[in-house]
């Protein structure tokens, strides 16, 4: 986690034309910290937009860095990063979890470039469509945005053997609050892809109230649908930190076995 960030954190310097500082000097923590530095925090970012609704499930994000903690060896930050695309501190975040409900007001060319640096570069964004209407409100506005970040690499579905489905679990089915598509989309640059996108409400499905209870019900599947949904905000998790890694020809033979 700390090499990626300080690859996109040089990345940024390179790009305002500032010194570029080598080594981890950038990212150690305070020495008054005891406990593991900050870099080796996983923190999750959440895009603020302008217009729509950037955030109509403020209490989703915990629950899912709560099992990202618990099931894998990440250690993780309990609450989210606010930022925007013009904000500097994006370029220390491997993940950006981008979600709502209504369509929204579109990017600046500036910021459109910026996303483009931060995906090209490493970084990682998942959208969470959290209404699911197909065509309209948020998944209109999305699907503009995306084809003028990536002009000539259109959102596709994504085949069942892609490494985002076996990072850390074994992701057959797409689980969220409905299930508006049984796939996963994504953008595809080279040998990553760094543009993820699903419409079942995942943020939904994980959102839990005040007093611990599930905030909505899963259809058709209940339970068993809610942590499929669990189970790829995870593997999202830690495609973002590991990209490929689970691509490497050692692994084969454990995921064949597990497919059966």
């Amino acid at each position: 986690m700390a090499s990626r960030r300080a690859f996109l954190h040089r990345l940024l310097r390179s790009a305002l034309g500032l010194p570029v500082v080598l080594g981890r000097s950038l990212l150690l923590a305070p020495p008054t910290v005891e406990a593991l530095p900050a870099s080796n925090l996983f923190v999750l970012a959440q895009l603020q937009y302008r217009g729509g609704q950037w955030d109509p499930r403020p209490r989703s994000i915990l629950p899912l860095l709560q099992e990202v903690r618990l099931r894998t060896s990440v250690e993780t930050r309990d609450e989210r990063q606010v930022v925007t695309l013009r904000d500097p501190a994006l370029f220390s975040h491997p993940f950006l979890y981008m979600t709502g409900e209504r369509s929204f007001e579109p990017f600046t060319e500036e910021e459109i470039s910026i996303l483009r640096r931060y995906l090209l570069f490493g970084g990682l964004l998942l959208i969470d469509d959290a209404r699911g209407n197909k065509g309209r409100d948020f998944d209109a506005s999305v699907r503009q945005e995306v084809a003028r970040v990536f002009p000539d690499r259109p959102l596709k579905m994504l085949a069942p053997e892609h490494t985002v489905f076996r990072t850390f679990y074994l992701v057959r089915t797409i689980g969220g609050v409905r299930i508006v598509n049984p796939y996963l989309e994504g953008v595809h640059v080279e040998d990553r892809t760094p543009l993820l996108y699903c419409q079942n409400g995942l943020g939904v499905a994980w959102e839990r109230d005040y007093l611990g209870h599930w905030v909505a019900s899963c259809q058709p599947g209940g339970d068993a649908q809610r942590l499929e949904a669990f189970k790829l905000g995870v593997n999202c998790v830690l495609y973002a930190l590991t990209v490929n890694y689970k691509q490497d020809l050692i692994h084969l033979p454990f995921i064949r076995k597990k497919l059966g």
